[in-house]
């Protein structure tokens, strides 16, 4: 189970949120809302442990991530609004470092079966600077398709997919849960799979002389 307790953070000097709570548990989708501003990146990267709250602590099966780095880092998968793909590197390369990184290596034909479920079959083995953002995007995504992790944090997914990816994304973050995974998401788009029986987290904030 992940939790967020008494949670605070903070941007320069304005306080983005404070005293937030949630529990995400297995076969749970939690859909974090808020304008822009509000923290919703902020907040996706101290669940990941790229940021330090100022306040209150994150915990994965009732301990601090704080003391348990390596063993959460290999339970979860973040994938940022931003894409985090090298472009002199062909999509496969892309792939395989990005798992690397995750602790979790797989093979070159692994990585080629991944991109064509993900409907880039023909642009494998492409530099990346060639893709379009939406298959930019598709590479990104397939670390999906090979990454057992329980946890998925996903910062907008859906920004440059066309229709069909988006069916496939939806798909893939179903099948996750109906297995037990847990999935935080923010997602500016309206797909179904936000607006069935799900969590719902709202951010926010006042602006000074606000009531």
């Amino acid at each position: 189970m992940l939790e967020a307790l008494d949670l605070e953070c903070t941007r320069g000097d304005r306080r983005l949120f404070q005293q937030l709570a949630f529990t995400l548990e297995p076969g749970e989708l939690l859909h974090l809302h808020g304008h822009n501003g509000s923290g919703k990146t902020t907040l996706m990267r101290t669940v990941c442990g790229l940021n330090a709250p100022s306040a209150g602590e994150i915990r994965w099966k009732g301990t601090n991530i704080r003391r348990q780095r390596e063993d959460y880092a290999r339970d979860l998968v973040y994938i940022g609004h931003k894409d985090a793909i090298k472009a002199d590197l062909t999509g496969t390369e892309n792939l395989r470092i990005s798992c690397a990184l995750d602790g979790l290596p797989i093979t070159e034909s692994e990585a080629w079966n991944a991109l064509e479920r993900m409907g880039l079959r023909g642009h494998e083995d492409l530099p990346a600077r060639v893709l379009s953002q939406g298959q930019k995007k598709r590479v990104a995504l397939a670390r999906l398709l090979v990454n057992r992790s329980p946890l998925w944090v996903l910062d907008e997914p859906f920004i440059a997919l066309d229709k069909a990816a988006v069916a496939l994304l939806e798909s893939l973050i179903q099948e996750h849960l109906n297995q037990d995974g847990m999935v935080m998401i923010t997602t500016h788009q309206d797909v179904p799979l936000t607006s069935g029986q799900v969590k719902q987290l709202q951010l926010g904030w006042k602006r000074e002389g606000d009531v």
